[in-house]
């Protein structure tokens, strides 16, 4: 059990055998209910009642999973034996190592042959047996995510695109305001190429500030998020990537060179001639 649920043991011990052989009243607690019982106190070797019967405490484990945190383990024959419970096997939890989906889906469908032959009963017959794979149950939910995080990408995708076009508008805006000013400037020397680089900067600039300001604002609503929710199993510890940060940073300078291209190119086409003679 202690290797199945996964059990730190922090001080102390586990239930052994000779605890389920003999009959022992023991117990082993989490760190939480050890907290609440004796606060800063030494717990190992103490005793705690369950239902008017003493047991004393032989360990103290933490768990990674919250919510098993609110488990106490004892000996099942003395549950049996103090609680009258009747002896029968519900469940088994069993674990195994290194199996693809495949592979598990395999050693279930021989479990249940095994248990259907000596016990004689259909292997189909869910209401005989049923096991629950968390190998398969796993593969679901990741595929459900990967479901999700694939939207976030397309919509993520797309809204960069609406940006890139948005803001190549306005920069052909500000590319036909600026033509005499353009014109100028190619008359005394200017090469295209200066034209090109400044007005793609410019893009640049527009779109890495509207960027960082969206990425700083989703920062701070994680940290607001992270703040005041409840800590729990399934939403905890809300973090911006620094990986996600820097790609961030590097596609919005990319999406602002896209975005200034073309009027960078119409900018660097703009005849002098022309350009003076515009109103």
């Amino acid at each position: 059990m202690e290797h199945i649920e996964n059990v730190n043991i922090t001080k102390g011990r586990f239930i052994n055998p000779l605890d389920i052989n003999e009959f022992r009243k023991v117990i082993v607690l989490s760190s939480k209910i050890q907290r609440e019982l004796f606060k800063n106190e030494e717990s190992i070797g103490k005793w705690v009642q369950i239902n008017n019967i003493p047991f004393r405490v032989v360990g103290i484990y933490e768990e990674v999973n919250e919510r098993e945190n609110n488990r106490a383990y004892i000996p099942l024959s003395t549950a049996q034996q103090s609680f009258s419970m009747p002896n029968v096997l519900n469940n088994i939890t069993l674990t195994v190592r290194n199996l693809s989906i495949e592979e598990s889906n395999v050693f279930e469908e021989k479990l249940k042959q095994q248990f259907a032959a000596r016990h004689n009963f259909n292997k189909e017959d869910n209401r005989a047996i049923y096991i629950n794979n968390n190998l398969k149950n796993f593969n679901q939910i990741s595929l459900l995510f990967a479901g999700i995080t694939a939207f976030v990408w397309l919509i993520g995708i797309g809204t960069i695109i609406a940006g890139i076009v948005g803001v190549s508008n306005i920069m052909i805006i500000v590319v036909k305001e600026r033509t005499k000013e353009f014109g100028i400037r190619k008359a005394i020397g200017a090469t295209p190429g200066s034209i090109i680089s400044q007005i793609i900067m410019e893009s640049v600039f527009i779109t890495t500030f509207a960027g960082y300001i969206g990425l700083v604002a989703g920062v701070g609503l994680l940290e607001i998020i992270n703040k005041y929710t409840p800590p729990n199993d399934f939403f905890r510890n809300p973090e911006a990537n620094l990986q996600i940060a820097i790609a961030t940073t590097i596609l919005l300078i990319l999406s602002g060179t896209l975005a200034g291209l073309v009027p960078a190119l119409r900018a660097a086409r703009i005849r002098p001639i022309e350009a003076l003679r515009d109103e």
